[in-house]
């Protein structure tokens, strides 16, 4: 099911409805703006790899992707009922959270007809109850919707470059390992490896030897 957030950031980047939704050769595309294709991504990125590539090959393409910086919970006793309370999630979004999905889209990304776009983003997500919860582990609420409040920011990302960037390294002088990755970004070693993993399938860095202390890295 589409979400509000989801909506917004298409029309949004339309500018006009009637440019949303346009139906191109075997695929609909969230929205049209002058000759570039522009598709909102708010779930993984993995979902979109296949067509993504498909409308490369002719198009050129801006992938919009919401980042969820901070969230204000909506609850409602019921899914037709009034908001009962709100409140702000102690949970901060991060830029580096994009890593998560680029591990399934080095494939695509980067690409000379590609832009992907980060969208900063403070959202209301409106919770209702589930009827009954299966097992233990499984929430007691379903989120009803998830609607935009603001657009912090954006961020463009087009090239290797842009992701070394985007961590920190690319002025990062000489050999480094996900230590040092770790170290610039305030993430744990395990989340360094991840990002180390996508530099290296972009070819934003490559691999120049491997030590007990693990592999070294170099700037591609």
């Amino acid at each position: 099911m589409e979400t509000s957030l989801h909506q917004q950031l298409k029309l949004h980047y339309a500018g006009d409805v009637a440019r949303t939704e346009v139906v191109l050769g075997p695929y609909r595309i969230d929205a049209i703006r002058d000759d570039e294709l522009i598709e909102v991504q708010c779930a993984s990125l993995a979902a979109i790899r296949t067509k993504i590539q498909s409308l490369l090959k002719r198009h050129t393409v801006r992938i919009i992707k919401p980042l969820v910086m901070r969230t204000r919970i909506a609850k409602r006793k019921t899914a037709k009922g009034k908001i009962t309370s709100r409140r702000m999630s102690p949970k901060r979004g991060d830029l580096l959270d994009l890593f998560d999905d680029l591990i399934y889209f080095t494939r695509v990304f980067p690409h000379e007809n590609l832009t992907l776009e980060l969208v900063l983003v403070q959202v209301e997500q409106v919770r209702v109850p589930c009827r009954r919860r299966r097992r233990r582990w499984q929430k007691d609420y379903r989120v009803q919707d998830v609607r935009l409040e603001t657009i912090e920011s954006t961020v463009q990302l087009r090239t290797a470059g842009d992701l070394l960037d985007l961590v920190g390294m690319k002025d990062h002088c000489g050999e480094f390992t996900t230590e040092d990755i770790a170290a610039v970004t305030g993430r744990p070693r395990w989340y360094a490896q991840k990002i180390a993993y996508v530099l290296k399938h972009t070819a934003a860095i490559e691999a120049v030897a491997r030590k007990r202390t693990g592999i070294i890295y170099r700037a591609a």
